[in-house]
Parts: structure tokens; sequence; C-alpha cells
């Protein structure tokens, strides 16, 4: 079996019939400047080769679904692996899709409830189980112990459940069977005596089956046995599954309550056997019915809706800005409204009293209003109308409506809020009534990584907290669960939660959790290829990144890595450096070897830098500009997710950088809370910025540009010439030839 793969040839993109042989088995990185051909080396050259082979070497039709990729220009490789490639791209943009599904934990955490969980009833929170008669026996023969060596105790079968009545047929037919004693609301009495019950009051009625007096060692009595297995059944059989035992106690006497059916037998409230989708929001026998599993609903927010420095007349109510003018219907109304109540229509909408805008915004329920005014065919009309209300309107609009446009013009005006239901928790109230140690599911998914993983570890090896069987029933899964959060952590992103949106990840992080999941699976002989999975982490945390590539090479696996990190470059067992440039200038081989022999290569930038004789900035002088211009933005009181009432003064003309460790809030403050506010104030853009009380100093600034990693284009027909609008120029300057004007262009 060869030890290297061998390259002749490759000519992708801008490579220049590269020829090399990259070690199999050790962690190679691929690095040089941008633009210099890493990508197109290591992606579309090895990657795209090793995948289109796997692909190949399948049934035609297994192929059909895959998709053959195209072959690089490239003479041969040779000495190949399997290829997975773990790049940026960013990660699912399904609402549904989470970091726990993503990483698989999810899965096994649904298995895991499914089988351990304890149901309760949702609405009591009394626990749910069903029992067989043997299960029903045993608790029985249990309750004498040696602080109660000798118990009395009563089985009764419940037949009336605070019902209204007198139920005398019911007292004569009990007598009739041969029954003596029942319980009536809490008292023992006599079928023979005259049982006078107020037909309008709710009554309590249980039969009683049998009296015992229970011993420690009653349970090794075969007659015993008998005995109060066959009272079991016959009050199970009248109970219609349900039988109660008293336990008669000097102080209080003490029912519970047994139950053969899986049903709250307090509540009445049935519930079908736990499995696995019980605990799914993907599938409809878990997903919460008000929202399908998204946690979410959609609705319309208020304050999308008004402008509260213009009034009514001046288009303060964007949806009705446009139909507004003097003669319209809308208006009409809004003045009938506006007389009956007595505000001033011109007035700007934040000055008015709270009532009148609640009125506003929400109708004035089935009061009518008189209208008066002229059609668009000059007619005068006259007559009463509902006042619906803003936001009544555009619900009920955008429920009826057919028709897309009208729909994306209301969804301007709406916003993502918690399901009122499952409280954002995505679940039936049925399985987030089973909890492991007092935690439901949603609980553990909603802790950090690092502290889901305390916590299972916790409990996997305790039997204070969960019994013999139960651990023993769970043993596997819990190995599972704990494997794949052990390697979360060991890649920085211990701060994450199992519930957070895969689509919110940033392409780091989602990098690193695609890491992590093919860490998990143990595969070997295996040609990883990953783009910069350092991107994002803090260099804290980059210790643990390294540990985790390398226990991927010491699985038996080839780690091709396209890096600039420093220390990922020293940690290296083979480093190739590309260049000498960027683009034309690049795609050669400059250097390869260990990163001591690159260090020593006079003609690697990258060996420079590492030994120390170049310097990152050590050029860079800073310009007039750096002392600012004196002004700055102020967030105060910046609340939402992790960020803790903090201000924040940025200051104006300036560079700034936000930095902290992974998972500080960066993100939070700055994407969340600062860019979508300025966006709503300058471009009256309808975002939802993140938590806080204000943002001081917006007139010192005219406009604000959001750069982020999202990528800029998917089609096809889009270049950097469109994208960056010169090639409007282009054409504009090929138009005025004499030749294009000829020819009519």
């Amino acid at each position: 079996m060869k030890d290297k793969i061998s390259i002749k040839g490759a000519r992708v993109h801008n490579l220049k019939n590269l020829s090399l042989d990259i070690p199999k088995n050790q962690m190679v990185v691929i690095t040089g400047l941008s633009g210099s051909g890493k990508s197109s080396l290591a992606f579309d050259t090895i990657y795209a080769e090793g995948q289109r082979r796997y692909v190949e070497s399948l049934s035609a039709y297994a192929r059909q679904f895959l998709g053959l990729m195209e072959k690089p220009d490239v003479d041969y490789i040779e000495g190949l692996s399997p290829a997975i490639s773990i790049d940026q791209k960013s990660s699912s943009r399904n609402p549904r899709s989470t970091v726990g599904t993503v990483t698989e934990v999810y899965d096994y955490l649904r298995l895991l409830y499914a089988r351990i969980g304890e149901p309760h009833c949702y609405n009591c929170g009394r626990s749910v189980k069903a029992q067989t008669v043997q299960d029903i026996v045993d608790s029985i023969f249990n309750f004498p112990d040696d602080k109660t060596p000798e118990l009395k105790v009563i089985l009764l079968a419940p037949v009336i459940k605070a019902r209204k009545g007198t139920y005398e047929e019911l007292f004569s037919s009990l007598l009739a069977k041969g029954f003596s004693k029942v319980r009536v609301n809490g008292e023992i009495v006599s079928l023979e005596d005259e049982i006078d019950l107020d037909r309008y009051k709710k009554h309590n009625i249980e039969l009683v089956i049998d009296r015992l007096v229970l011993k420690v060692d009653s349970k090794d009595d075969p007659e015993n046995i008998k005995r109060v297995t066959d009272s079991v059944e016959r009050g199970l059989n009248i109970g219609e599954g349900e039988i109660i035992v008293s336990k008669l106690n000097d102080k209080e006497d003490e029912d519970i309550l047994f139950s053969e059916n899986f049903a709250c037998a307090y509540c009445g409230i049935s519930f079908s056997e736990i499995e696995p989708h019980t605990f799914s929001f993907n599938s409809p026998y878990g997903a919460c019915p008000s929202c399908n599993g998204l946690g979410i609903v959609r609705e319309i927010d208020p304050t999308l809706i008004y402008n509260p420095r213009l009034s009514i007349t001046e288009g303060g109510i964007y949806p009705w800005s446009r139909n507004i003018d003097v003669n319209s219907w809308r208006l009409s109304v809004i003045q009938a409204v506006a007389e009956k109540y007595k505000f001033d229509i011109r007035k700007p909408i934040g000055d008015l009293e709270p009532e009148i805008l609640q009125i506003i915004l929400y109708g004035a329920g089935k009061e009518k209003f008189p209208v008066e005014y002229n059609n668009r065919h000059g007619n005068y009309v006259k007559y009463t109308t509902k006042f619906e209300g803003v936001i009544p309107n555009l619900t009920r609009r955008y429920k009826e409506t057919d028709s897309e446009f009208m729909r994306s013009e209301i969804e301007k005006y709406m916003r993502d809020i918690p399901c009122s239901v499952c409280l954002g928790k995505k679940l039936k109230p049925e399985a987030l009534a089973v909890t492991i140690a007092d935690k439901n599911i949603d609980s553990i998914v909603n802790l950090s990584i690092k502290d889901a993983y305390d916590w299972l570890e916790e409990i996997s090896s305790s039997k204070k907290i969960l019994n013999a069987q139960q651990i023993e029933i769970a043993r596997v899964l819990f190995k599972e669960i704990l494997t794949r959060l052990n390697f979360l952590v060991s890649v920085g992103l211990d701060y994450l939660t199992l519930s957070r949106t895969a689509r919110t990840l940033s392409g780091g992080e989602a990098q690193r959790i695609r890491l992590a999941s093919q860490i998990g699976t143990g595969l070997t002989g295996v040609l990883y290829v990953l783009d910069e999975p350092s991107i994002g982490l803090h260099q804290r945390d980059n210790k643990r990144l390294l540990e985790s590539l390398e226990e991927l090479k010491e699985l038996g696996n080839s780690v091709l890595i396209v890096e600039h990190d420093e220390d990922t470059i020293r940690n290296a067992d083979w480093v190739i450096d590309l260049g000498p440039g960027a683009g034309e200038k690049g795609g050669e081989l400059v250097a390869e070897g260990t990163p001591a022999e690159i260090i020593k290569d006079p003609k690697s930038v990258t060996g420079e830098y590492l030994s120390g004789k170049k310097v990152v900035g050590q050029d860079f002088v800073k310009g007039d500009g750096s002392r600012g211009n004196g002004k700055k933005l102020t967030i105060k009181k910046a609340t939402e997710h992790n960020l803790k009432n903090i201000d924040v003064e940025i200051p104006l003309g300036r560079l700034v950088c936000i930095t902290g460790v992974s998972g500080s809030g960066k993100s939070t403050l700055i994407n969340d809370i600062l860019y979508k506010s300025l966006s709503n104030y300058f471009y009256k853009s309808r975002k939802k910025p993140g938590a806080h009380e204000e943002i001081l100093g917006l007139e010192n600034i005219d406009k604000i540009i959001n750069i982020d990693q999202s990528p800029i284009g998917r089609t096809p027909r889009s270049n950097p010439a469109t994208y960056t609008g010169v090639f409007t120029h282009m054409r504009d300057i090929f138009s005025r030839t004499n030749e294009a004007k000829a020819r009519g262009y």
C-alpha cells in the first residue's frame, strides 16, 4: 500500500502543472498567500478526484442519486483514499436543523428519554405509569417496613368520580351483587343503611373490595398472595383499570391510586406509549401542534407598523401609507373613529394616548361608525361600519390571500415570536412532562454543551439518581451521547447549546461541528480535507482544536488542511507552501517539508514569518486618522443572549476591534444589536434588534454596511465584475464603439 498521494500535472485554476507527493496518515498543512492555489489543490483537485472515484465505484443506480463530479485537470493522482471535505460553507438553512440534530446527539437523547424517562401528567404533575396486577400486588406487600411492621389497608374500586346524583340504583345493584360497604366522600358506610345524597352536589363513591392486615412477612404466605391478587383483579375490573389502596394510619389515612391504564388517574388524561418519536419536533407525534415543531410563530409586530414621528395623514401607518389621501375610503373611516374618540389624525402617532393607539392597532370591537366620503366615481357614499384595526386587518388578509406578493408585503410587518402554546420548546406537553432526574429533554438541550456533559456524566454513574436497571438500560446511550459531547467540547464549542439552530452558526462553528461529528464516527483510512478550521476560534481554544485534529490522524486517517494559522502550521507533520504570489503569480510549489525545514527555506514567505524574520504588521504605520474624530456610538444596557446589561462606547473615525473568547457575545453585540438597530434607523428596514435600552450618537453617522461571512451570490451568472458593478461600465464603454452603434447595440 502506498504511503503517499502522488499528484502529477495539476492544472486546476491557477495551478501551473503542479507535481508533488503528499504523505499519508499525517497532518499536512497547505499554506501560502491568499489566491496562491491552496483550495484549488486541496478541494478542486485532491478532494474532487477522491470523491469522483468513490462515486464511480458505485452502481449506475446509486450514481444517479449522487451525481458525478467533474474530473479535475490533472494528469494522474495515485494513492488516493476515499475523501471527506469539511469546509466553511454555511450550514443548513433549515430552521428545524439544530446543533443537536446535526451531531445526532438529539437522536440519542430522544432514545434515552424514551427508555428511562419518567412520564408525568402535564396537568397535575403526578407520575404516570401503566402497572400490571403483579406490580400493584408487589407494591401493596412492600408497604410494611421496619418503621411500620403492621399496617391495615382497604382495597377500593372507584365507581363514581366527582359526579352529581343520588345513586340509589347503584347502591341497590352493588348490594345485590354481594358487596356490603362503600366509601362515600371519604366515609365508609354500609350498603344496608339508607344513604342519602344531595343530587346537586358532586360525589366520590368507591366500592370496598377487601380489608387487609399486612405484615412484613405477609408476602411469604401463598394464601395472602392469592387473596391480594384476587382482590386487586376484582377491583381493577370494577374500577375500569383503577384501584385505590387506602393505608389506615393513626394520624391520617393515605390513599394511593394504582392504574393499569397509561393515563393520569387523577385528571383522566390518557397518554400514548413513550417512543423516540414522542420527543421529535420534526414528527407529528411529538411536534407542538400550534407551531408545528418550530418553536416560533409569525405574528404582526406593532413596532413595525407605524412611525411614531409621523401622523396618520403623513403616512405614519406604513401598511396604509399608499392609500391615505384626502378622498380615500381608509381616511374617511379613520376620521370617523377620530371624531368618536376625539383625537387628531394630524398629530404624530407617538404623541397619541396609549388607549387611542390601542384602538388604531387592534380595532374598536363591535362598535360601528358613520362614514361619509366621495368614491372614485365622484358619488357621495354614506354608511356605518366597524373599525377592524391595523393588526387584525393584516392578520386576516395574510390568512385569506392566495397572492405570494401580498403575503410577502404583509410579512414585512411580521416577526417571529416564541410559540404561546409550547413557549418555544417545540414539543407537545406530553413529551415535555417526561423527566430524568427532574429534567425534561428541553431543559437539557438548552444547557451549554459543557453543562449538559457534566450533568449526563453525573447521572450515568449515580445510583442515587437512577436505579441499577435504568443505568444498565441506558449504558450504551450514555456512552454515545457523552462521546459526542466530549468531541464538541474538544473543538472549542462547549459554549453552544444543543438547541442552537444551525443557520445561526458562523462558518467556523459549523465546520468544527462537522469535524467533531467525523471524529465521532471512528472511520479509518480516510482523507479529510479541511478549510481553515481555526477561523473564528480564540487562541485560548486553539490547543483543543489541534488535539482533535491529532486524534483524527491517530485513528489512521490522512488530514489535509488549508490554513494560515501559525500554531496549526507549527504542529503539522508536513507543510506545503504554494506561491510565490497570488492569481497568475501563484500556483507553484515554493517549498515543502517539516515546519523546521520550511523555516530554513529562503524561498518560503511563510518560513520567514515562522522564523521571526518578518512580523505581521511590522511595516504598518498608523495615519492621522487613528486618533478618530472625537465622536462615538454608545450602546446602553445590552441584554441579548448572554450580554449582562452592558454599556459599550464605540469611538468613530477609528478602526475598532471587538474581541473575546468564543461565545463571549461579540456577534450578539455587533450583528444582533448594533447593525439591526442602525439598519432600521437609516433604511427603514424591519429587522428585530437584540435586547437593549437605546443607542446614542446615531446622528454622527449617515449609513451602515454589513460585511459578513454569508456568500455574496449563488447564481452561475454572477462574477466579480457583475457583483462590483464594473461590468455595467464595461458594457457602457463597448456600447459607445462605432461597431456597436452600427449594429444597433
